[in-house]
């Protein structure tokens, strides 16, 4: 039966249905309503207007519902999408919203990423959130146990993992290539931003546009300063990650996946001070140091031998490796990633892009294994649309960066900052910047220095609570 006898003759009863199958009425290229996701957007500017964009992408989907705590943000989602509804407070917009929302975006200061991913879960939302997933370790192992207890498709926004430059590294690694790998370094050149300065003193107005109350949320509370937004949230430690955060899931996602690291045993750092008179330097402030080296040891693992991880931010570089051409680059402008095997080195750039052997002469004559995993043509699929898929086949489907991986990924990265963050830390007249802290990953604690478990899990402000 034709389409349009079929309408005429059923029409009484098709009146009665708000979605006709695309099985009774489709053909190739035909998208029922019901084939579209409806997608809210938590944190509409800045990456989160990326995020809403790429997920959209171009109408194949439907962007139903917006929410910023910041007007002036959102100003451009709005006009783009004028039929969407619009909120400050994310668990109204889920209240009321709730029934027509499959999918949330969740691209938000840091602070604020897990109470709201959690939320979106526990009502039976797939959720994609912005990396590094959350503020605080025990917050990532709590979204990881979430994914898997609410059976929501997750993807957290690191979206090297999504292309083919991480897959190569990844492949060219465990062939052996340059034989078992024991140490890989980590560098960028964040911050890009204000760190190790002091808190903002004076008095400012709220803006009628903002409400400080939503935007601090689980925070400790503090006046309005300009100073906090709309970007710059990021050096301050009660609301973003610093320079690790920002960038650690992106450089160190090659190396986790390459290597199948797990939770480390032990980490140590060092931290540039600011200075504030001689002998006077203040080594760990209100917000992150101006740059930082991190040691990350990993235990042996399936096959694979001990590795130590190095991080570097602020500028600093790591020893260039001698097999480098004086007129190489080492690296990329963002950073780089450097794995010395027993057989050889390799370097590659952010994404794992431009991924060579050392020296890269070598690339012309050793025969390069293929990725296993599938490739994504060099990431034309898009990070957020690989979730958007994955949600309409529902959960269990392929993507680059669920929670169960993303999750223990980001609690790597955090135990950076943790390490940090303790520098200064005093016990019994002992600064922990003098101690390597022993860590027990099952158990989400240090052995060997109390003070430093105080950054494992951060107290919120108010009645905000993480509860599975």
């Amino acid at each position: 039966m034709k389409r349009r006898d079929f309408v005429k003759a059923t029409g009484a009863t098709a009146a009665a249905f708000t979605i006709i199958p695309r099985s009774v009425l489709g053909g190739r290229g035909f998208i029922s309503p019901s084939d579209k996701l409806n997608i809210a957007c938590i944190g509409v500017g800045g990456k989160g207007e990326v995020n809403s964009n790429n997920s959209y992408n171009n109408g194949s989907d439907n962007i139903v519902a917006l929410c910023d705590v910041d007007d002036r943000m959102a100003a451009g989602g709005r006009k783009r999408w004028p039929n969407a509804s619009y909120y400050r407070d994310f668990r109204e917009m889920l209240d009321k919203e709730g029934s027509r929302i499959d999918a949330v975006t969740v691209s938000t200061p840091d602070h604020m990423h897990a109470v709201q991913a959690l939320e979106c879960m526990k009502r039976g939302k797939h959720v994609y959130c912005e990396k590094p997933l959350t503020h605080d370790i025990y917050e990532a192992r709590i979204l990881t146990q979430a994914a898997e207890k609410y059976k929501v498709v997750t993807q957290m926004g690191n979206q090297g993992s999504s292309g083919d430059d991480t897959r190569y590294v990844e492949s060219w690694i465990q062939n052996g290539l340059i034989g078992d790998v024991h140490k890989v370094h980590v560098w960028t050149n964040r911050p890009v931003w204000p760190q190790g300065i002091a808190r903002p003193k004076g008095k400012h107005k709220i803006p009628k546009q903002v409400d400080w109350e939503l935007w601090l949320g689980t925070a400790p509370q503090r006046p309005f300063n300009p100073t906090y937004l709309p970007a710059t949230w990021r050096g301050w430690v009660d609301f973003g990650t610093g320079a690790l955060g920002d960038m650690g899931c992106h450089f160190m996602d090659v190396p986790f996946r390459a290597l199948k690291l797990g939770y480390p045993t032990s980490v140590y750092c060092s931290v540039a001070g600011a200075w504030n008179g001689f002998f006077d330097q203040n080594l760990v402030m209100d917000s992150y140091p101006t740059a930082s080296i991190i040691h990350i040891q990993f235990p042996a693992r399936a096959g694979m031998v001990p590795v130590e991880l190095v991080w570097y931010d602020g500028g600093i570089l790591p020893e260039r490796p001698k097999e480098l051409l004086p007129d190489e680059e080492l690296g990329e402008l963002d950073g780089g990633i450097l794995f010395e095997g027993a057989k050889g080195k390799m370097m590659a750039g952010l994404f794992g892009r431009k991924a060579t052997l050392l020296p890269t002469k070598l690339m012309k004559d050793v025969p390069l294994p293929k990725p296993s995993k599938p490739l994504v043509e060099n990431g034309s699929e898009g990070h957020q649309q690989q979730w958007v898929k994955a949600c309409k086949e529902g959960y269990g489907a392929y993507v680059s960066s669920p929670f169960s991986e993303s999750g223990p990924l980001a609690e790597t990265v955090l135990m950076g900052n943790l390490a940090v963050l303790s520098y200064n830390q005093q016990e019994n007249d002992a600064f922990t910047g003098r101690k390597e802290l022993l860590w027990d990953g099952q158990n989400m604690k240090i052995t060997n220095f109390e003070p430093a478990n105080q950054f494992v899990r951060r107290n919120y402000r108010g009645d905000w609570k993480l509860e599975l």
